[in-house]
């Protein structure tokens, strides 16, 4: 429904006689000589051109005294006001009013709304809620998600041929319904609220789900029956199996090209991400491999040969070691780089930063109290777990610890962060959720710090997540969606019913799992 307006055009500004003005200086009354030549001095005037019309008021202006100067300025104030928005439409310009106010802020266009009715027509014609809604979906992430899982991406930017966009009315209505939806997310976060999916990975010599990736419409895992299993994020059902490695699949990472894996068979296996073809074997490790990160031509590998291993890849079957990295004494658990540092963390209870296009040293993180069996580097920040039960976040460029995180009972065995949250899963078989910006102040008590504990059934082996969702792999063979989108009493974006995404149906979780020792034995923890 549009919203009913109560505005009125803003009268024009009164000018005020010069001579009327209070300045609280009575003025004297008007001689006979100047009655007599004003006219003739008007006229003078009038014909000059406006260069020298200034010229003549600045020379008046400065015979002048102050109490003079003040009357001029009270006089002059009133004129030198302009509703510039509202006269350039009637000069044509109406385009040029409409970029001026797209600047705005959600507040800001709201208040411009109630100037008048021309700065309205000005914010509807030119659809400015529109481009608002646009311009946060090009710049947030998580507005670009909700965008997609919504549906009403389909109304923004250019329509599709043959597809008209709703009137402006839609997008000042959907601006305050996509906030609430938003704060939503948030507090089903907070408070734990979820629907849970869970995917059931076991077969006949499957004993844990080492690793995973996933986006919105497949979910890569690794597992220890040698294989890796990749799966339909809407049937939840396996649509491949990659079968080559002789061992268990301990690492994996993919992009639009290739899925590439680590494994205790001591090789990094290249493949085809659409077709599962194996398409390179790289082998230099002379036992188990750990980790592996890639991006930009580079990857980086770890072993429990207590080596790193820097390889430029210019294409997926054109792989060349480039460098081997040794400081480490005991197996590297994991690595992370950017452009400026490449990180690693291992069970001789160090984190080591090197130089990422020299491969020099650069320094070493000290603080934990047992062996490191995962990190997250992104920026000055790095974030660990360890055997010790404690997470630890670090300034890399001083290698000062920052804060300690304490919670999980046993060995916190994957981590991630984003922005504003850490998410960590430990051997105790659960899921933390922290709060980020809170663990950064130092001010913050420590039990403000965890948001939310999640129950998983088994040690918690690899987790990612997202703005809307953790997805989690564990010992017992199976991998868990927790969706804090869709679920019970959060209310969703106005997107019209034909494009909005049906929720997933909630799965109960299971009854906790017997725990089982621990076939994590490739790597050292302390």
């Amino acid at each position: 429904m549009e919203t009913d307006w109560n505005v009125e055009d803003p009268p024009t500004p009164k000018v005020t006689s010069l001579t009327s003005l209070d300045t609280g200086v009575r003025p004297a009354p008007s001689g006979a000589a100047y009655v007599a030549e004003r006219n003739t001095c008007l006229n003078l005037f009038s014909r000059w051109n406006e260069t020298d019309q200034v010229e003549f008021v600045e020379q008046l202006l400065a015979r002048m005294c102050h109490y003079q100067h003040g009357h001029i300025n009270a006089y002059l104030k009133p004129m030198l006001q302009r509703d510039f928005i509202s006269m350039l439409p009637k000069k044509g310009l109406d385009h040029v009013a409409e970029n001026i106010l797209s600047y705005l802020d959600a507040n800001s266009l709201c208040a411009a709304e109630l100037v008048c009715r021309e700065w309205q027509r000005v914010i509807s014609e030119g659809m400015l809620w529109k481009k608002l809604v646009e311009r946060k979906v090009r710049t947030d992430s998580l507005w670009r998600g909700l965008a997609e899982r919504r549906g009403w991406i389909l109304y923004l930017f250019k329509p599709k041929p043959g597809c008209q966009h709703p009137s402006h009315s839609f997008y000042r209505q959907l601006y305050p319904k996509i906030i609430q939806d938003i704060q939503s997310i948030e507090d089903n976060w907070r408070m734990g609220r979820h629907n849970l999916q869970r995917i059931n990975c076991r077969s006949e010599n499957s004993k844990g789900v080492y690793c995973l990736q996933y986006d919105d419409n497949k979910i890569v895992s690794g597992l220890r029956d040698n294989t890796i299993k990749i799966w339909d994020r809407k049937t939840l059902q396996c649509v491949k199996e990659l079968q080559g490695h002789t061992g268990s699949v301990l690492c994996l990472q993919y992009d639009e090209r290739a899925i590439i894996s680590g494994s205790s068979d001591s090789t990094v296996r290249v493949w085809d991400v659409n077709t599962g073809a194996m398409l390179n074997t790289l082998i230099h490790h002379c036992e188990a491999v750990l980790h592996l990160r890639f991006c930009n031509g580079m990857m980086v590998t770890c072993s429990k040969d207590r080596s790193i291993a820097v390889w430029d890849m210019t294409s997926t079957t054109e792989i060349m070691l480039r460098r081997v990295l040794v400081g480490h004494r005991a197996a590297v658990n994991v690595v992370d780089f950017d452009e400026k540092y490449i990180v690693s963390a291992s069970g001789d209870r160090t984190i080591k930063v090197w130089n990422t296009s020299s491969c020099e040293f650069v320094r070493t993180l000290n603080g934990h109290k047992r062996g490191i069996a995962c990190l997250q580097y992104r920026d000055r920040l790095v974030v660990s777990g360890s055997s010790d039960n404690t997470i630890r976040l670090w300034d890399i460029e001083c290698g000062q610890c920052i804060r300690v995180l304490e919670g999980h009972e046993e060995l916190v065995r994957c981590i991630r962060f984003d922005n504003k949250r850490i998410v960590s899963g430990a051997y105790d078989g659960k899921i933390k959720v922290w709060d980020l910006r809170a663990a950064l102040d130092v001010r913050t008590p420590h039990q403000d710090l965890c948001l939310r504990t999640l129950e998983h059934t088994g040690r918690v082996f690899r987790l990612q997540f997202d703005e809307f969702q953790i997805v989690s792999s564990s010992h017992d063979d199976t991998i868990l969606v927790w969706d804090f989108l869709n679920c019970g009493g959060s209310p969703g974006a106005p997107a019209p019913a034909s494009a909005a995404a049906p929720s997933p149906a909630a799965v109960p979780a299971p009854a906790p799992a017997p725990r089982r020792a621990s076939p994590d034995r490739d790597r050292f923890y302390d």
